[in-house]
């Protein structure tokens, strides 16, 4: 198999997650929260290994007519904004006045911020929340907390996207990467598993989606905070 062949793959690859999209999406309108985020979460895996894979494989030069970062934005915006929101929205965890200040907060404040040529650092950490709403929404389904918590989560976290605070990439991100990729995968699995189980409020689950959310969200700008002068 020639190297132009394994790099077109990739984007193959990366396109798929456009498919989960799509069923996730589909679950979502039926009502099938817990299908959808399991499409959501396979979508999320895929979204973790491409990019590595886009790097040994060196996508740009071997397989240049498809540009693999606008691909990935595209299918971003779909898994980690779109869905997760209307998701929200519609599941009444957040609905009425509160509902549509989510919405509008949400979409706009990212299409903005996936369009900012800033969002990454120097080191491959992400200026300001990369939108990742997905992993919020998941974890606001498992706790289901008052309407009131969720618009200030939204609030502060659309906030932040424009403040010059880190938050790490789980795999660019080298320092604490020992940590923070088992904290990814972790992520990953206790998602899955509450999805699985249709958020059962007993499920141990929750507490990992909490304790590995919560890592997650403040390991960047505890880095930022402890950085050598």
């Amino acid at each position: 198999m020639t190297i132009h062949m394994r790099a077109l793959l990739v984007h193959l690859f990366t396109a798929t997650g456009a498919v989960f999209a799509m069923l996730a999406m589909l679950a979502a309108v039926d009502g099938k929260w817990d299908m959808m985020f399991l499409w959501l979460v396979v979508a999320f895996f895929v979204d973790g290994i491409d990019g590595p894979l886009a790097r040994r494989f060196d996508v740009k030069t071997n397989a240049p007519e498809f540009d693999g970062v606008l691909l990935d934005l595209i299918i971003d915006y779909l898994t980690y904004v779109f869905i997760p929101a209307f998701a929200l929205f519609k599941s009444g965890l957040m609905d009425g006045w509160s509902g549509w200040a989510m919405i509008i907060i949400v979409t706009f404040a990212s299409a903005m911020y996936f369009a900012d040529t800033r969002m990454k650092t120097k080191d491959n950490s992400f200026s300001g929340f990369p939108g990742c709403w997905n992993m919020l929404v998941i974890v606001l389904f498992a706790l289901q907390p008052a309407w009131w918590i969720s618009l200030t989560i939204v609030s502060a976290l659309a906030i932040t996207m424009f403040l010059p605070i880190k938050f790490v990439h789980p795999v660019r991100t080298e320092r604490w990467r020992p940590v923070t990729l088992p904290m990814a995968l972790a992520w990953t699995f206790f998602a899955g598993w509450a999805a699985w189980v249709d958020f059962h409020p007993e499920s141990w689950a929750h507490w990992g989606l909490v304790i590995t959310s919560v890592y997650l969200i403040c390991a960047g700008a505890v880095q930022q905070m402890t950085e050598p002068k």
